[in-house]
């Protein structure tokens, strides 16, 4: 098994500006230890019947589950929390446990 997953797919409100949220996100990813690695997305290529309005994507890996708890109750993620669930204005949520079919070469 891999490492455990924490997907975050949304629609920001119109008049956010989008570089600022994704500042915190960067510094809240730096800030606990508990985050193994961060990584999002814009999108690019979707077709908008597919997307759903969707523009970006955010995933955080963590070791295993317990550090993605910890995670969640860490007082920065709670901090931040409101900052973004206010900036958004549509969200899809997946915290799963990765099934590593292939490697990086």
């Amino acid at each position: 098994m891999g490492d455990f997953k924490h997907l975050v797919i949304v629609k920001f409100k119109e008049d956010v500006v989008i570089e600022e949220i994704l500042k915190g996100l960067e510094k809240l990813a730096l800030e606990i230890d508990a985050v193994k690695s961060f990584e999002w997305g814009q999108d690019m290529e979707g077709q908008e019947m597919l997307k759903q309005g969707f523009t970006h994507a955010f995933i955080m890996s963590f070791n295993k589950k317990e550090d993605f708890t910890a995670f969640l109750g860490h007082s920065n993620h709670v901090e931040f929390s409101s900052t973004f669930s206010s900036a958004i204005e549509k969200v899809v949520v997946l915290d799963f446990p990765a099934v590593l079919v292939k490697t990086a070469a």
